[in-house]
């Protein structure tokens, strides 16, 4: 039985069309066109516009167009909503990357979330670098994080899933990328996403803190893979209790046998938890996995329901869809 989902609430909530915020504007929203039409020609400024520490949601919609800028998103900001025009038309970029003046993984982002309850849809959000390293497109450590039919695009570290106590929520989204290309430590639920390799590497480096009962959860997930790309990990643990676990995902045949990889050290495959149940399509084979994977039972299946993942407290109130 599917139980509702405080996030679902909240993504109902940002369906609006954009052609009827004009007709309905208010304090808290604003329009952001690069043609001068709106509020602002950037995403930054009515970001800021937005101030500090709101009670109230302040929705930012944006119109079709590339906005080549690097949006932080602090964390004295809360309650803002990022909404799209459409998610194939309305593109943020950027193109720093690891390795250029003063630019290292954690300051290569395009957008940087750091804010609690901020809210993205129908964007793209991409780290136009190319292959030159690691280079973030969406790097979040709010909690109360949610992405509702976002495209993600990158190569290497696409996103940084970070914070220790940061709770984040992806749903319909397409995220893209090389290698390791969803990472980090936050607890983390992918819900009907599709997550493309563009190259032959490892999906996941998870680095999720030894105290955490969850990391990164695959639900109904769909990996798939650019016609060349042959041999794909499922991930590898970037620290030693990387948590990361596929549900009833379908997994192209790019996905190799042994599934998981150690880094090359050995030791962690004691502490790391990766794990699978009821996934489908040629990769899905657990035969040939590496010896330390898991594959869940139906007792531990019952712990994966939303609001155990994310420790419901009474802000989170989730009772009508089930993962």
């Amino acid at each position: 039985m599917r139980s509702a989902c405080f996030f679902c609430l909240l993504i109902g909530m940002m369906l609006i069309p954009i052609n009827s915020v004009f007709a309905n504007k208010d304090k808290n929203t604003f329009i952001v066109a690069l043609d001068g039409t709106g509020d602002y020609k950037s995403i930054q400024e009515a970001v800021t516009a937005c101030g500090a520490f709101s009670s109230t949601e302040k929705k930012i919609f944006i119109k079709n167009g590339v906005y080549k800028e690097k949006v932080l998103i602090d964390s004295f900001h809360a309650n803002i909503s990022l909404i799209g025009e459409s998610k194939e038309k309305t593109i943020l970029t950027y193109d720093n990357h690891a390795g250029q003046n003063f630019i290292g993984t954690f300051t290569s982002y395009t957008l940087k979330i750091l804010g609690d309850h901020i809210k993205i849809e129908n964007l793209t959000v991409e780290n136009s670098a190319g292959r030159v390293g690691q280079a973030v497109a969406l790097h979040v450590e709010g909690d109360y994080f949610v992405a509702s039919k976002c495209r993600l695009l990158g190569n290497q570290d696409t996103l940084y899933a970070a914070g220790n106590n940061s709770r984040q929520y992806f749903n319909e989204c397409f995220i893209s990328g090389t290698t390791d290309y969803i990472f980090g430590s936050a607890t983390a639920v992918f819900d009907k996403c599709e997550i493309h390799s563009t190259t032959d590497s490892y999906i996941t480096a998870a680095n999720t803190p030894k105290e955490s009962q969850f990391g990164f959860v695959f639900f109904d997930c769909v990996l798939t893979a650019e016609p060349d790309v042959k041999k794909v990990f499922l991930g590898r643990p970037w620290r030693e209790y990387a948590n990361v676990v596929f549900i009833r995902c379908f997994m192209g045949k790019h996905i190799v046998p042994e599934g998981w990889h150690n880094w090359d050290k050995p030791e962690k495959e004691k502490t790391t938890f990766f794990a699978e149940f009821g996934n489908t399509g040629p990769g899905a084979d657990v035969s040939k996995r590496v010896k330390w994977a898991h594959s869940l039972t139906k007792s531990q299946l019952k712990e994966y329901v939303i609001d155990k993942i994310f420790k419901v407290e009474s802000k989170w109130s989730f009772d009508s869809i089930e993962l």
